[in-house]
């Protein structure tokens, strides 16, 4: 029996910040269950109009729960229920959004194709949404109602905790961008983390991505970088970094919301970026975890940075999810999403297998993957 969910792994923070433990569930993708190939636009819409129907029916059946049921079910000491409703407000808008543009040239004779001309359309297609009768979807359907299940929990807990424990699930000025303002079927690929030693997976995964013809933004962290210029020489990391857009993630992976010196390892991340890689260096900050203060913007802007979160989180980081989980995991929230930002590590290997099954998935499909130049030019 295939798993379509995995435990997570406990976040390992450092002492004195405030965080909380990951969630108990981390949705795995499995795509073998969705019983035809997504090889044009029209099976890119048609998929993508089952995962928003599917996506949205959990979403209207947690708001049948109070806030103890709810906050029992996410298993956390503290729950914002203001947060809450703000979140599930938004994600109707954006599943809205969506349907609508897979569904612009199909017609009620088709899979997965409500008549929805508005909000309200679209959440009574969402609650009504039931096992398709054609057998072919119906397996389909039990894995992805589980799947969207464990995958909004994930998303409600991050609601639930914000913003006490501030997350990517939402922005706080407009200094942050988080994925969501892109265009319909556009997503940028990132990687955090990096870079390894010579001759690492940070190497191993920008080979793959030349071999592609694709590029990346990679937010490195200090430490690791200055080890890596101390390694070869700045010349050398120059060349391995060529044609890819490289931001700073701070100086070590500590969480910039409490820590009294989050402004120093900002300016000395970027500053080491800038001055060692300027031919790839983009004016981007990533916080660890996505934890920043909620009142940083104005620090941002006078540095002239931007705070890039995400909105595709692949969980590759999850030692208890592997390479195949990842991969189909990210697709069936590119088909839900739509368009976005998506969350790598380039310290773990689980990308390289991920990256070119998704781009030879979707080779067909219209999909756009961003040039990271393009992309920190517009931030």
């Amino acid at each position: 029996m295939r798993r379509i969910f995995v435990s997570a792994i406990l976040l390992v923070f450092a002492a004195g910040s405030l965080h909380a433990a990951g969630p108990s569930e981390v949705a795995g993708g499995d795509r073998t269950f969705w019983p035809t190939p997504i090889h044009s636009t029209e099976s890119f819409d048609l998929a993508s109009r089952a995962e928003l129907l599917a996506f949205g029916k959990a979403l209207a059946d947690s708001e049948q729960l109070d806030d103890q049921a709810l906050q029992q079910r996410l298993q956390i000491k503290s729950f914002d229920h203001a947060s809450v409703e703000h979140i599930r407000a938004i994600y109707w808008q954006r599943l809205t959004t969506n349907y609508m543009l897979a569904a612009a040239h199909c017609d009620n004779q088709q899979l997965f194709c409500a008549p929805v001309h508005n909000q309200s359309d679209f959440k009574r297609a969402a609650i009504a949404f039931t096992a398709p009768p054609q057998a072919d979807y119906r397996a389909w359907f039990d894995q992805a109602s589980a799947f969207h299940r464990i995958y909004l929990d994930e998303l409600l807990r991050l609601a639930a905790l914000f913003p006490k424990v501030n997350s990517e699930v939402e922005t706080f000025s407009a200094q942050e961008i988080d994925g969501n303002g892109l265009g319909d079927r556009e997503f940028l690929l990132s990687f955090d983390d990096g870079p390894t030693r010579a001759g690492g997976s940070t190497d191993a995964m920008l080979q793959i991505l030349r071999s592609l013809h694709l590029n990346a933004t990679f937010f490195t962290l200090g430490g690791s970088l200055q080890a890596r210029l101390q390694q070869t020489s700045p010349a050398a990391v120059a060349a391995t970094y060529q044609g890819m857009c490289v931001g700073a993630h701070g100086w070590e992976h500590r969480s910039h919301s409490t820590w009294p010196a989050w402004q120093d390892s900002v300016t000395r991340s970027i500053a080491l970026v800038h001055d060692n890689l300027p031919d790839s260096y983009v004016p981007l900050f990533r916080p660890p975890y996505g934890q920043r203060r909620p009142d940083s913007g104005a620090f941002f802007a006078q540095h002239g940075l931007h705070v890039a979160l995400w909105n595709i989180d692949s969980q590759d980081w999850n030692a208890k999810v592997d390479a195949d989980q990842v991969k189909q995991r990210v697709l069936s929230l590119m088909l839900l999403w739509r368009h976005g930002i998506i969350l790598f590590h380039d310290i773990h290997t689980k990308a390289q297998v991920a990256v070119p099954w998704l781009q030879s998935q979707l080779h067909d499909t219209d999909v756009q993957w961003l040039d990271c130049h393009r992309f920190s030019a517009g931030a």
